[in-house]
């Protein structure tokens, strides 16, 4: 393929071979055509890449297609193809870069015109095409199961023989990348180049990996060299680094000469060769021909050769000279003749690909003329399309116009309407004065006012009948004149009052003239508005026929709303009671757990406390009663689920816990209450399964019933009431002075530890220095604190015990109240002694510290178990007292201070430790792989040895506990006598 396309000058049969290939239905069909590829780019003619261009949006699709894979070679497919998409992007933009990416400095510092804004640009796309080499190289590995020797298999070569182009790209890269840093950093800032620098970075790290990784396999070793990297990265704010900076170099070993490779042999050595192998092969078998030939005569009598024979020597060394020159010139002669032979081919098929390109010229020619007159076309019916949209938007517009003027004008017409009507009256209101005026004249003006009458009669009716009323008008008005034109002769000689009434008359006729006027513009502006009515009402008509469907199809939707509403409802229903189905048999399965544990062997050797049986067996009876009444609503209302569920949860959990912690109490309690315990257990647990396998059926949940559930719970409560410990016999008045005791006796060791601690704080100031003195201050000062808290509690906790007892004995005495109450009196006792203690055993610790002989850890230890101790005498405090008290808010707050000073004491320890102890940094610059994986085999022989010294030490811690729980119990009498 590289030849062939040093021949022809590009790489167009390529891709016409490569487009009747089923690349996208064969995955390694495609892996091996992009190895192919990379190769054209790289070593074929440099018009591959512009022939290959045309097809870049080929190759993205085919990689998004083959990125939907996540197996085989689909993602490598995918990763590869983006790779070659970059590298011909890069290769475009930068037409320099050879497809080989060789280049010398010079032309390095060229590509760039000298320009830093170029080399940055130039370094960015370098980083991008960088990035995807990696992509594809950890893709590769990632996808080969390296713990076998997959180099030596043929589906592993096939998979590492591309990154042999990948490796020598990536070598190009990183050197061309560390030269532009370096150019870069000497013309801009150092803050600048701060993303350069780290994605350089990421980048060296990776790159190393990668040749590391590639030098150790078998396959790459006969193929080719790869160069490792320096052990650190390039010091680009150091611009004399430039100067130790090797340029990676890969080397590829010379592959055996093929017998084509092999140069043409002269005649005369061949002939000279074959003869010395034919003497060498003689003399091997009959001996030398010199020196033991018998034939030879003259050996044998001594005589030498003469000068003839030395002419005939010369003479045929000169033949033999003159063959040699004679066969070199045949073989240049073929030579040149094979070459011009050569020449004419590739002149042969440059004419062909000449003529190709004409035939291929012309029809793109025809092509695009097709598509210029199709495009002229389209372009005139555009521009038709476009008159008619102007046509039709302007006729829009017009008839919005016409339609604003004609509703200006109905408005107008209205308006006029009204005005004439008005007019009209006050004209009759004037006519009717005037005939009132007419009948004070003298009779003979009769005539007149009959006339004038029946005008005015006819403008009533005019008024009222428009339409009519205009043509006999006209006609009266007529008639009017010719009348009032021979009154005038007649009324010549009346008096002054007639000439005035004459004088209205003529006003009147004006004014009526006017009004037929306006009367008959009034009657064809009516007739547009009756018109543009008739037009409205069509509109009307056709708008309620169309709300009328629209109204059908709201109908129709909304009756399809109720029927989905019906299913939903019906669907809800079955969801709630498969919840409820689903959440009775989770119960079930939890209490059948709980039963089955109860057998277990393992479970034997768990022991319990009667009390904490008779907290989980009380709180178990109350959420049955709570269940029962979430059983009754969703009776009522079976959409009342959200009350019913959670019971039912925490039922099954509360029921499992008392059965198993009843269980456990039995282990430790006498024979027969703990016979009796364990069966009510198991009967316990039978009724609330069989409770819950009633609720799970529709048929029979109205009839469930969890009252023997409850029933069993208080025959439970009631065992666990008589295994409840009894209180210590203990006489009266010893108690009472018990009690006083131990609280004077915590009291002073508290002040002792607080004395003790100020001593050695003292002490550690005057002899020690530095980080030392630090720590040890921080942490006495915080020891300080807590006992100055556990001083305040204490007193807080006398405050609050001297209002209990003085509220609570009545006519009692002290001794007499504390005799009565003597549980709770012993609690007291025993919170008082453990606190007393813990303050003696970190003060004592905290010495040990001080003087660099104890741990950091016991302090911490020693500081939670006072913390504990002071909750254990605060909740024996808090047992009886009032909740409105106020002694025991100051209890409170003092517990609170506590808590906060024990953490104080914690967090200095915990800061002392980190500042005092010394963290070794391991360094593996100098470690080879060996000695690091002997290293790391050490450390987990030692985390082994670690996690098995922790086993031990917790079950050693188990067990002191139980010694202590039992100790405690007999000390206090939580045992009785058999």
């Amino acid at each position: 393929c590289i030849l062939g396309t040093h021949h022809e000058k590009g790489a167009q049969t390529f891709w016409s071979v490569v487009n009747r290939l089923p690349l996208s239905g064969n995955a390694v069909l495609c892996w091996k055509f992009c190895h192919v590829f990379h190769k054209l780019l790289r070593d074929g003619h440099s018009n591959v890449l512009k022939d290959s261009v045309r097809y870049k949006n080929e190759l993205s699709d085919m990689s998004r297609m083959w990125g939907h894979l996540s197996e085989g070679y689909g993602q490598l497919c995918s990763i590869y193809l983006k790779l070659l998409r970059t590298k011909m992007e890069f290769h475009t933009k930068n037409p320099r870069f050879p497809g080989n990416l060789q280049m010398s400095d010079r032309q390095l510092d060229e590509a760039g015109e000298n320009d830093v804004n170029n080399f940055f640009q130039l370094t960015v796309e370098m980083f991008d095409y960088l990035e995807c080499e990696l992509n594809l190289f950890q893709t590769v590995f990632s996808s080969l199961d390296m713990s076998r020797s997959v180099s030596v298999t043929a589906a592993g070569q096939c998979r590492l023989a591309p990154l042999i182009q990948v490796i020598l790209d990536c070598s190009h890269l990183y050197d061309y990348t560390v030269k532009l840093l370096f150019k870069l950093h000497s013309c801009l800032p150092a803050d600048t180049l701060q993303g350069h620098r780290d994605r350089f970075l990421e980048q060296f790290r990776k790159l190393k990996d990668l040749f590391y990784r590639s030098s150790n396999l078998q396959y790459f070793k006969r193929l080719i060299q790869i160069p490792q990297l320096p052990e650190s990265p390039p010091n680009f704010l150091r611009a004399s680094a430039l100067s130790e900076h090797i340029s990676p170099v890969v080397v590829i070993p010379a592959e055996a000469s093929s017998p084509d490779n092999e140069p043409i042999t002269d005649l005369v050595e061949m002939d000279a060769a074959s003869q010395s192998l034919f003497d060498n092969k003689f003399d091997d078998i009959f001996g030398s021909s010199f020196s033991c030939d018998p034939f030879n005569f003259n050996s044998q009598n001594g005589m030498s050769k003469d000068d003839k024979d030395r002419l005939i020597e010369q003479l045929y060394g000169e033949i033999a000279a003159l063959k040699e020159e004679l066969e070199n010139l045949k073989a240049e002669s073929t030579r040149s003749a094979v070459q011009l032979r050569g020449r004419a081919s590739e002149l042969e098929a440059e004419l062909a690909e000449q003529q190709h390109l004409k035939q291929q010229a012309q029809d793109e020619s025809e092509f695009l003329r097709a598509e210029l007159e199709e495009l002229k076309k389209q372009r005139e019916d555009t521009e038709k399309a476009q008159r008619s949209l102007t046509e039709i938007e302007r006729r829009a517009q017009a008839n919005e116009q016409r339609y604003s003027k004609l509703k200006e004008k109905y408005s107008e017409l209205v308006q006029n309407h009204a005005d004439l009507l008005r007019k009209n009256a006050e004209v009759t209101k004037q006519i009717t004065v005037a005939r009132q005026a007419q009948g004070d004249v003298e009779r003979e003006k009769k005539e007149l006012e009959d006339s004038f009458q029946r005008l005015s009669d006819q403008a009533q009716r005019k008024s009222q009948e428009q339409a009519e009323v205009l043509e006999t008008l006209k006609q009266e008005l007529a008639v009017s004149r010719q009348e009032l034109q021979v009154l005038q002769g007649t009324l010549e000689s009346s008096t002054q009052a007639g000439a005035e009434q004459n004088t209205r008359i003529a006003s009147l006729e004006q004014e009526r003239d006017r009004l037929s006027r306006a009367a008959e513009q009034h009657r064809d502006k009516l007739a547009a508005l009756q018109a543009e009515l008739q037009q409205l009402r069509d509109m009307l008509s056709h708008e309620q026929e169309s709300s009328r469907t629209e109204l059908e199809m709201l109908q129709t939707q909304l009756r399809d709303k109720e029927s989905t509403e019906r299913v939903l409802q019906q669907h809800l229903a079955e969801e709630q009671l498969s919840l409820l189905q689903g959440i009775t048999r989770k119960a079930e399965r939890t209490v059948q757990d709980a039963l089955a544990r109860m057998e277990d062997p393992a479970h034997i050797s768990c022991t319990g406390s009667a009390d904490c049986l008779l907290s989980q067996a009380l709180a178990a009876s109350e959420c049955t009663e709570q269940l029962q009444d979430a059983h009754s609503k969703y009776l009522l209302d079976g959409t009342a689920m959200g009350s019913l569920l959670p019971c039912l949860a925490l039922f099954a959990h509360l029921v499992s816990n008392t059965l198993l912690q009843g269980s456990a109490t039995s282990h430790v309690a006498p024979v027969e209450p703990a016979d009796r315990l364990l069966e009510l257990c198991k009967q316990c647990g039978s009724e609330a399964v069989s409770y819950l396998s009633t609720l799970q059926d529709p048929g029979t949940v109205a009839r469930a019933d969890c009252s023997l559930v409850t029933a069993c719970l208080g025959q439970i409560i009631a065992i666990g009431e008589e295994l409840r410990p009894r209180g210590l016999d203990v006489k009266q008045e010893e108690l009472g002075d018990l009690v006083d005791k131990e609280m004077a006796a915590t009291a002073v060791a508290i002040e002792t530890a607080s004395a003790r601690i100020e001593e050695m704080l003292s002490k550690a100031r005057a002899g020690d220095t530095g980080v030392k003195l630090e720590v040890n201050e921080r942490i006495l000062g915080s020891c300080t604190g807590l006992m100055q808290a556990i001083h305040v509690l204490v007193l807080a906790s006398k405050d609050l015990q001297r209002e209990i007892v003085e509220s609570g004995r009545g006519a009692a005495s002290p001794k007499e109240f504390y005799a009565k109450n003597s549980r709770w009196t012993e609690g007291l006792i025993s919170a008082s002694k453990a606190v007393g203690w813990g303050a003696t055993v970190m003060v004592d610790a905290a010495d040990l510290v001080v003087q660099g002989k104890g741990t950091f850890e016991e302090l911490m230890v020693c500081s939670r178990e006072i913390a504990a101790s002071t909750a254990q005498l605060v909740a024996a405090s808090k047992v009886k007292a009032e909740k409105d008290s106020t002694n025991l808010c100051k209890l409170q707050q003092a517990s609170r201070g506590v808590n906060q000073a024990t953490a104080s004491v914690v967090a200095s320890t915990k800061a002392g430790r980190s500042q005092v102890e010394e963290k070794d940094s391991m360094d593996f610059s100098s470690m080879t792989l060996t000695q690091i994986k002997r290293q790391e085999m050490d450390s987990q022989v030692r985390v082994l040895e670690l996690e098995n010294q922790l086993q031990k030490e917790r079950q050693k811690l188990g067990e002191l506990r139980k010694k202590h729980y039992e100790l405690a119990g007999v000390a206090e009498g939580w045992e009785e006598d058999g």
